[in-house]
């Protein structure tokens, strides 16, 4: 099975994709997609859109998860957080995928069994899990450990 684990974000989103065999998880890939704060909102969402179609046809994953957004302090951000977490959602959609969703919460518990762990403590994490992750960002290791956490959830309740 090959999972992508998607950290969205409006100015740079993690995708993560690990294989699993055997109860296994290894890394396959890891990037970011990073969009301009100068275009418009219309133009950024369909760089996310464009982009993740792209990851999807070359790695050609069973299913995805993706990170649910957590509350912001600025109504505005979170808003705007949800423009792209539905444009993401609906891209892998369009894909034929199978979309589940995770709270922050539940990944970091999952991947550092801490609910409450830090971002330095996820990335050490997934290298554990996955020594020959190669990811760049944080947002890559965050994209990681949502497919790591989609893993353990799929086989857990299978």
């Amino acid at each position: 099975m090959r999972i992508i684990g998607i950290d969205p974000g409006l100015t740079k989103t993690g995708v993560g994709i690990i294989d699993v065999k055997n109860n296994t998880a290894s890394y396959i890939s890891s990037t970011t997609i990073y969009s301009s704060t100068s275009q418009q909102l219309s133009v950024r969402l369909k760089h996310f859109h464009d982009n993740l179609t792209e990851i999807v046809k070359y790695y050609q994953p069973d299913v995805s998860a993706i990170e649910e957004i957590f509350l912001n302090s600025n109504p505005m951000s979170s808003l705007k957080l949800g423009h792209a977490r539905g444009a993401l959602i609906l891209s892998l959609a369009i894909c034929n995928l199978d979309v589940f969703e995770y709270s922050t919460t539940q990944i970091k518990k999952t991947v550092t069994g801490v609910g409450r762990a830090d971002k330095n403590q996820i990335k050490l994490m997934v290298k554990v899990i996955l020594p020959n992750a190669q990811f760049k960002t944080e947002d890559e290791a965050d994209a990681l450990a949502v497919a790591l956490t989609h893993f353990q959830y799929f086989h857990k309740y299978r």
